[in-house]
């Protein structure tokens, strides 16, 4: 089967999760902290917080700003559950905002601003697919209304751009992502940013109890003992996961260009096979490539296709089903209605797309998905 997504591990990955093992210190230490500035050097940031995931990290950063009942948050509805799930662990209200247009599923800027009340506090960009929004039109949009930024870069890690749009950035490392700690996640912030390193060091202290000082300080005598200063939570990331990171991390950018290249293929193959698909974001803009997604004609079935597309050994997936038509987000948000989100949704079908691929694995989907909107075509009705 040729999946949607890859993890690439091998016996580097090995030899990394030995070497802890073999040094006997596997909760969070030496190597978390390496992983994290390792991270920010590649980002372009002073520092980095590592957490357990990504959804961990949007609550850090949306409890060290201090959101709570009362406050509204903008995000998008195309995006994974998390986004809007983390504004509700601090008490605050997701606002759900549409996408730009079909082919540039992004949250929508003039939906936003349309949305924008007195208690709108933050904003969460989400980098969909991997792709970047427009940053000067955004921070002139927050400066603007008073408004923080936030990217939800789980798409994202290793792009050039990301994390220079909000105050601060939340990267993925699950087991689907560009690279991959298996669970995981990393925050970093704007050097400019108001609140700065102050927000990375309160979002270190809130990851792990509130505590002041961890288990491998007081062990190497840097610290005697420890205080409380804010009720925090269990989201740390251990030894094994830094581990694993700095391996992967050594090889993101060549991943990231392979995933380039891989999409540049498709477009070029798709174009000229599929000539009735869409494909969203026509026009350059930075992006990690993260997924490859194709917009459906209106009157195809999407699950046949995946359907012959499965027989033929090839993965498919939707990115995303709207979260606020999910059973927990309609019940409590009933009035909302996304009809660009909606049919993005209805009609979007994501390909497989990872390093591990060739060139003849991207023609291989292309003339099996030229084979089933054809069978489909040929069944419909005059």
């Amino acid at each position: 089967m040729l999946l949607v997504a890859k993890p690439i591990l091998g016996e580097e990955e090995k030899a990394a999760l030995a070497a802890v093992i073999e040094d006997g210190w596997i909760t969070m230490g030496e190597r978390v902290r390496a992983f994290e500035r390792a991270f920010a050097d590649m980002h372009d940031a002073r520092d980095a917080v590592a957490v357990s995931s990504c959804t961990a990290g949007l609550h850090l950063v949306l409890a060290a700003l201090g959101l709570g009942p009362g406050d509204e948050v903008l995000v998008p509805s195309m995006t994974f559950v998390a986004t809007a799930a983390s504004v509700l662990h601090v008490g605050a209200t997701p606002v759900f905002v549409d996408i730009e247009r079909l082919d540039l599923p992004l949250m929508s800027l003039s939906d936003a601003a349309a949305k924008c009340t007195g208690r709108t506090r933050a904003a969460i960009l989400v980098h969909y697919a991997g792709y970047l929004p427009d940053r000067e039109r955004w921070r002139a949009f927050a400066q603007a209304r008073g408004v923080t930024l936030i990217e939800d870069a789980a798409h994202a890690a290793g792009l050039p751009g990301v994390g220079t749009i909000g105050d601060a950035a939340v990267f993925s490392f699950y087991g689907n992502k560009n690279m991959t700690t298996a669970e995981g996640g990393m925050i970093v912030a704007r050097d400019d940013a108001m609140r700065g390193d102050a927000m990375l060091e309160r979002v270190r202290m809130l990851r792990a109890h509130g505590m002041t000082s961890g288990a491998r300080q007081r062990l190497t005598g840097h610290a005697s003992g420890y205080d409380v200063t804010m009720l925090g939570y269990n989201y740390r990331m251990d030894e094994f996961r830094a581990a694993i990171g700095l391996v992967q991390l050594a090889r993101l950018p060549e991943w990231n260009a392979r995933r380039q290249a891989l999409t540049e293929r498709y477009r070029r193959v798709l174009e000229s096979d599929c000539p009735d698909l869409a494909l969203p974001f026509p026009q350059p803009r930075p992006s990690a490539n993260h997924i490859l997604p194709v917009l459906l004609p209106a009157t195809v079935d999407r699950q046949g296709i995946m359907d012959d597309l499965r027989a033929e050994g090839i993965q498919t997936s939707v990115h995303y089903a709207p979260v606020h038509r999910f059973t927990f987000y309609r019940q409590r948000f009933p009035e909302v209605t996304l009809p660009l989100t909606e049919e993005f949704a209805r009609r979007a079908l994501s390909l497989p797309l990872h390093p591990d691929m060739d060139d003849d694995d991207v023609d291989r989907v292309a003339r099996a998905l030229a084979r089933a909107l054809a069978k489909q075509r040929e069944t419909m009705p005059p």
